[in-house]
């Protein structure tokens, strides 16, 4: 190699490297003002979500005096007399029993609902808004409404079964009624949002699809188990986890219509938990008890994407 080529393989070499230098800087700004835009939601996440858990981590670990202050490290005995305890377990069975009511009815009648008014027929938009209604209403609101529809003397409920010669039913008051009532309720406060999901994945799906099935002579039933569950099932998919989550982390309603009762038939996982710390000031179990919650979500999502997702079909 004379000294021209020499010369020349270093100016390569050199190009190269200001060339990666350069490329470096540029990932680096980059990076830097990814971070720069991420900075107020990790503030956000780090206040609310991350500090919490932590605190929650160390309560749990401790007892507390009546006035809700640390008094004595248990370590892990606030957790074992958990698992020893009769209204941990009640809590998590009508928790279980809560989730099995309301979520399947729930994306079901949404389905069905979506599929109805999915097609462009006349009117169908005054249903769309009507079923779509729900999601605009708090969980305040909806349970002060159905309140006074399963009030057992003026109720909206009894006056028609009056009407039909049944006896009135105690709504709220009767254990073997109490969580039923409150998960009709659920229902019909979570419709909105399925409804709405529902509805934009089945516009998602082309004509195509369905005038093909009609021509070969697929009817209604046929078309809507074999092509439309299969086409929106990745919808329903996400609508079941998050369904699944926001059923464990119910608490509104109960604390309105029924308090936990009557004998602790609607005392959900989350009422425990704000009964525990904010009424008996019992800050170490309430806070052993929400990680204990965090745990079977945990657990529940994870099982769900490990065999639920085997029978989403993505297309």
């Amino acid at each position: 190699m004379n000294t021209t080529e020499a010369e020349l393989a270093v100016k390569r070499v050199n190009a190269r490297t200001r060339g990666t230098r350069r490329s470096l800087a540029v990932i680096g700004k980059e990076t830097a003002a990814g971070y720069l835009f991420m900075a107020p939601s990790l503030v956000l996440f780090a206040v609310f979500l991350f500090y919490p858990l932590a605190k929650s981590v160390y309560l749990s670990m401790y007892l507390t005096d009546p006035r809700g202050r640390v008094a004595m490290f248990v370590g892990l005995d606030n957790f074992i007399s958990l698992f020893r305890a009769d209204a941990f377990w009640n809590s998590l069975l009508v928790t279980l029993k809560f989730t099995a009511f309301t979520v399947p009815t729930g994306l079901l009648a949404a389905l069905l609902l979506a599929a109805l008014t999915f097609g462009r027929l006349r009117g169908m938009r005054a249903f769309r808004f009507i079923f779509s209604l729900p999601v605009a209403l708090s969980v305040s609101t909806s349970s002060v409404i159905w309140s006074m529809l399963y009030h057992p003397t003026t109720g909206t409920l009894n006056y028609f079964l009056s009407k039909l010669g049944i006896a009135p039913v105690q709504w709220l008051t009767d254990p073997a009624w109490a969580l039923v009532s409150v998960s009709i309720m659920t229902i019909w406060m979570n419709s909105g949002f399925s409804y709405i999901v529902l509805l934009s994945g089945l516009q998602g799906i082309a004509d195509d699809i369905f005038d093909s099935a009609r021509i070969d002579g697929a009817g209604p039933f046929r078309s809507f188990v074999q092509i439309l569950v299969p086409l929106v099932s990745p919808t329903l998919f996400f609508l079941c986890v998050i369904s699944v989550m926001s059923a464990f982390q119910s608490f509104g309603q109960m604390n309105i219509l029924t308090k936990g009762g009557p004998a602790g038939s609607t005392e959900v996982f989350v009422y425990s938990i704000y009964k525990e710390a904010f009424i008996n000031y019992q800050f170490g179990t309430g806070s052993a008890l929400a990680l204990v919650l965090f745990a079977f979500i945990l657990l529940l999502t994870l099982l769900q994407f490990r065999l639920g997702e085997r029978k989403v079909h993505y297309h």
